[in-house]
C-alpha cells in the first residue's frame, strides 16, 4: 500500500508539472504565432486555427509524455520540457519557413495550413520524445 501512495505522489508531481508546461506552452505558442488562436477558434469558429493550434499542442505533450517516462527526478523533466518547448517553436519557425504566409492562410481558415503546422509540430514531437533515452 505504501508503493502506492509514494506512486500517487509521483503521479500527482508529474501531472501537475506536466499540465504548468502546458499552459505555458500555450501562453508561449500563442505569443509566438502572429495569429490569435484562442480569437479565431472562440470566436471566428475557425476550424485551421483549432487543428492547427491543436497539434502544435498535442506535439507538445508528445514530448513531454517522453520527458517523464525517460527521466528518472523531476529536475530531471523540467529541464527536458524546456527542451520540448523550445523544439516546439523552432519547429513552428520551420514550418514558416516552407509557407511564409502560414498565419495569414490560418486566419483565412486555410485547412491544408492547418494541417501543415499540425504534422510538423506532432511529428517534431514524436522525434523529440524519441530522442529523450536515457
Amino acid at each position: 500500500m505504501l508503493d502506492f501512495f509514494s506512486g500517487l505522489l509521483a503521479f500527482s508531481v508529474y501531472f501537475a508539472g506536466a499540465v504548468g508546461f502546458c499552459a505555458a506552452f500555450c501562453l508561449l505558442y500563442t505569443r509566438v504565432t502572429r495569429h490569435d488562436e484562442f480569437t479565431l477558434i472562440a470566436d471566428g469558429r475557425s476550424a485551421s486555427a483549432a487543428i492547427a493550434f491543436g497539434g502544435s499542442l498535442l506535439g507538445f505533450a508528445i514530448a513531454l509524455a517522453g520527458a517523464i517516462h525517460h527521466t528518472g527526478s523531476v529536475p530531471e523533466f523540467v529541464m527536458w520540457g524546456f527542451v520540448a518547448l523550445a523544439t516546439q517553436i523552432v519547429a513552428y519557425g520551420l514550418a514558416r519557413l516552407a509557407h511564409p504566409e502560414l498565419s495569414k492562410a490560418i486566419e483565412e481558415n486555410t485547412l491544408s495550413a492547418a494541417v501543415w503546422v499540425a504534422a510538423v509540430s506532432i511529428s517534431a514531437g514524436l522525434l523529440s520524445s524519441a530522442c529523450m533515452s536515457p
